[in-house]
């Protein structure tokens, strides 16, 4: 499934975490999103507590290999679901072909957590569905980089930037496409502190992985990617 942190807004639920789609135990993909917070803490023993959100509006399809994240702006908050997989249709799904997967359309979903609203926007810098990129979220900022298109069999070094404007109307999404992206897929994301990133492993073909690392830092909104 994708996953990420999200901030509540009461005293007990500081620190949540968000959790879309993914495969069950059956092979299927599933479409549920689901809010796990930290009842409480003591003896060195934690509670969780999972609850399931129901969705309504443009819901995004079943899918796996995709990205979930959480934007701030104007003291508002929105998830933020982008690419991944998902199983051809029911029409063409076959006995023979019952597994065969396609990426998904690629639509930027925004999910209200609070009330359960899911909206779609379709930015014409985003052509092909992308799955198992490197997202990374900064404020009211997504990063999109990488990911592997399975209609083209390709790693594009792709490097997006998706801002969400939180107006009281409306929410405003934009895509900028940045020089300098990287071809890699499947890579592993790690903050190290507040402007500094680090991406390890992955692949940047069929069968050759990524034998480097990179460190991607922030400054006044910038981003610069370097090996490490």
């Amino acid at each position: 499934p994708a996953t990420c942190t999200f901030k509540g807004g009461l005293e007990s639920e500081k620190q949540q975490y968000i959790i879309h789609g993914g495969k069950t135990p059956n092979n299927e993909l599933s479409d549920k999103i689901y809010v796990m917070s930290v009842v409480c803490k003591n003896n060195k023993k934690v509670t969780f507590r999972c609850t399931e959100k129901d969705l309504v509006g443009d819901v995004p399809e079943a899918r796996y290999g995709h990205s979930i994240d959480v934007v701030y702006s104007r003291g508002k908050s929105m998830g933020v679901v982008f690419g991944g997989r998902s199983y051809i249709s029911s029409a063409q799904r076959i006995t023979e072909k019952w597994n065969s997967v396609a990426d998904c359309l690629p639509h930027v979903f925004l999910v209200d957590f609070e009330f359960g609203c899911s909206t779609s926007y379709i930015l014409p810098e985003l052509q092909d569905g992308l799955s198992f990129h490197v997202s990374i979220a900064r404020n009211d900022t997504i990063y999109i980089l990488g990911g592997h298109s399975l209609a083209n069999n390709v790693r594009p070094a792709n490097l997006y930037r998706i801002r969400v404007d939180l107006p009281l109307g409306s929410p405003a999404v934009n895509c900028t496409v940045l020089p300098r992206g990287i071809s890699v897929s499947s890579a592993i994301l790690t903050q190290t502190n507040n402007d500094e990133f680090v991406i390890v492993g992955g692949y940047q073909l069929e069968n050759q992985k990524r034998m480097v690392c990179n460190i991607i830092s922030f400054e006044d909104n910038k981003i610069e990617i370097r090996e490490m």
